[in-house]
């Protein structure tokens, strides 16, 4: 919405051609000028609440280091209103239900999902962030870090068979 665009320009500290600060109807004018279309509400509101990393990481029982990597890496999404704003982050079901305390049947640590896989690590963390491989992060105990779901009814590409 233009009020929020205004608010943004602002925050940045841009101010416009005649040196005065943004506001709705000069973003609406720009706006118009230049043929962009307007925000459109989307017709459903999206589940969940936009929470900080360090809220969110709270709430997920994590390192907010944990989080920013994962964002980073494609794991997770998250979104920053504006360039050098803080990250945000969606609390969802489906969100949540990626930070488990015990690992889950049939998930693996990530060199024996390289093993089984035949592919690097990095490979696998492509696929993880493309859909391809479930992913899940054991946050309690010994055993904690990043399990994979390998699906894969082949043998292992260096397992020896007699």
């Amino acid at each position: 919405p233009d009020a929020t665009i205004a608010g943004i320009l602002n925050a940045q500290g841009r101010l416009s051609a005649q040196g005065l600060r943004f506001n709705q109807n000069l973003v609406g004018n720009l706006r118009r000028h230049w043929k962009i279309p307007c925000f459109e509400p989307p017709a459903e509101r999206p589940e969940g609440e936009w929470l900080s990393i360090r809220q969110a990481a709270r709430v997920l029982g994590t390192a907010p280091s944990t989080l920013h990597r994962w964002v980073n890496d494609g794991f997770i999404a998250g979104e920053q209103p504006t360039p050098g704003a803080p990250w945000r982050i969606r609390i969802t079901d489906a969100l949540r239900s990626r930070f488990v305390d015990n690992s889950p049947e049939g998930y693996v640590v990530m060199q024996a999902a390289t093993r089984r896989l035949g592919v690097s690590r990095q490979t696998v963390l492509q696929r993880v962030k493309r859909g391809e491989l479930d992913a899940v992060l054991v946050r309690r105990g010994r055993c904690k870090g990043l399990r994979i779901k390998v699906v894969n009814d082949q043998p292992d590409f260096f397992e020896h068979t007699s």
